[in-house]
């Protein structure tokens, strides 16, 4: 059996001891062999448990999740790069691309971060900035711009140098930042991955061993040099909420899974599954236009939260406040947010509970009419006034018009009269 093996056995063993003591989680955070650590919530960045958490410290490997920010930032994933010329040293962990060899910068950032290969970092370097001196300035740009204050690289790969450090609380905040990138999240998350660029394609597994032992964990990095000693950024998602650690400066291999598997679960051990949405519940009920009656909006599926002792769930809701046919069952018409304590943790579409036909032409007549009874009946009620007023004014005009010619026809025969010379 290969000592990598052995080794890889022996951590499982552990791992498993630690798991089936994590129901009597201790109450306060565990005290860890090793020279720095922090927990957060991924949700808010909360701090759950840390030790020395600013102490600048070298992290050997765990500097690719910088090199893998920098890469996304200015390389596109389908974008073919050739494999360039490096010089390993013995021990360091390679990718293993012959110079020349046409390769995605998908398959390097998958090479990077489960194989922690030195020349992937090199060639993601050379393809972003055209040498490893310009993406360093970019990776340091790069801290600053996202507040690390403690720490600096020195070179992309992680390799013991003068320069190159960062802090826990440094790193879980990267951490938190890069697994809000879904394709970097499912990169570090992926137990194998098919690099399908390569000719032959190329299947890799991962160096991680928390994620090939743990099934909630999903992440991040691991690292290992003489100065740094061993490192893990771990993450994992139970009871509805993400956590994220690190470990800086373990003695041992499975001494670094191990606590950070005893950091994280304490962490869960504080958190109580709760599921304020569930599949199918009536989240809303628009009011259809035309035809009248309420469309039901229904939560896609069940969504649940972690939340610690005394923190606020709450859900809000967007959706329409009337909709108008014609709407197919299971359209998205709004979607339901939750948050724990103010912060968004969670969210689900939300979808129409049955189909609406378009509206016909007498629902809109009858829904116009409903919609308008009291301007109708004013308009009504002013025609019939002014129809009543201006028959009224028509007949005094005409009962005036047949006084006038009445008038007119008495002076016509007294004219008469007086010119014929009737006399009495």
């Amino acid at each position: 059996m290969s000592r990598r093996r052995l080794g890889a056995v022996l951590a499982a063993t552990v791992i498993a001891l630690a798991l089936a003591g994590s129901a009597t989680a201790a109450a306060k955070p565990p005290a860890l062999d090793a020279r720095a650590w922090a927990l957060i919530d991924a949700r808010s960045g909360e701090v759950l448990a840390s030790h020395a958490a600013a102490r600048r410290l070298p992290i050997a490997s765990a500097t690719k999740m910088m090199t893998a920010y920098v890469a996304l930032q200015e390389l596109s994933l389908t974008k073919i790069v050739r494999a360039a010329p490096y010089s390993a040293i013995s021990g360091e962990s390679l990718l293993g691309l012959q110079p020349g060899r046409r390769v995605s910068v998908r398959d390097l950032l998958f090479g990077l971060i489960l194989l922690s290969g030195n020349d992937a970092a090199h060639d993601l370097a050379l393809a972003a900035a055209g040498s490893e001196a310009r993406f360093v300035r970019q990776m340091n740009l790069r801290a600053a711009a996202l507040g690390l204050a403690d720490t600096h690289y020195a070179n992309p790969i992680g390799l013991d140098e003068r320069g190159n450090y960062s802090s826990a609380r440094d790193l879980v905040t990267l951490g938190r930042r890069l697994l809000r990138i879904p394709v970097f999240a499912r990169i570090a998350a992926s137990r194998s991955a098919v690099l399908r660029s390569l000719r032959p394609r190329q299947r890799i597994g991962t160096l991680n061993d928390l994620l090939l032992r743990t099934p909630w964990a999903n992440g991040i990095k691991t690292g290992h040099t003489f100065d740094a000693a061993y490192v893990l950024v771990g993450a994992g998602r139970r009871k509805g909420v993400e956590l994220i650690s690190a470990v800086l400066g373990a003695p041992t291999e499975t001494a670094r899974d191990l606590e950070s598997l005893r950091l994280l679960d304490y962490g869960f051990s504080q958190y109580r599954r709760r599921m304020p949405i569930r599949a199918g519940r009536d989240l809303a009920d628009p009011s259809i236009r035309y035809s009248g009656g309420e469309l039901p909006l229904r939560a896609s599926r069940s969504v649940a939260v972690g939340a610690r002792r005394g923190q606020r769930v709450s859900v809000a809701v967007r959706a329409p406040r009337q909709v108008e046919g014609p709407i197919r069952r299971g359209a998205m018409l709004g979607r339901a947010t939750i948050h724990v304590d103010g912060v968004r943790a969670a969210s689900v579409p939300l979808r129409a509970g049955r189909t609406i036909p378009r509206a016909s032409a007498f629902d809109r007549v009858r829904s116009f009419v409903g919609d308008n009874v009291v301007p109708i009946a004013l308009a009504a009620f002013v025609i019939l006034i002014g129809a009543g007023l201006w028959r009224f004014l028509r007949r005094r005009v005409e009962g005036e018009d047949e006084i006038r010619v009445s008038r007119e026809e008495g002076q016509a025969v007294s004219h008469q009269r007086h010119d014929g010379g009737v006399t009495e």
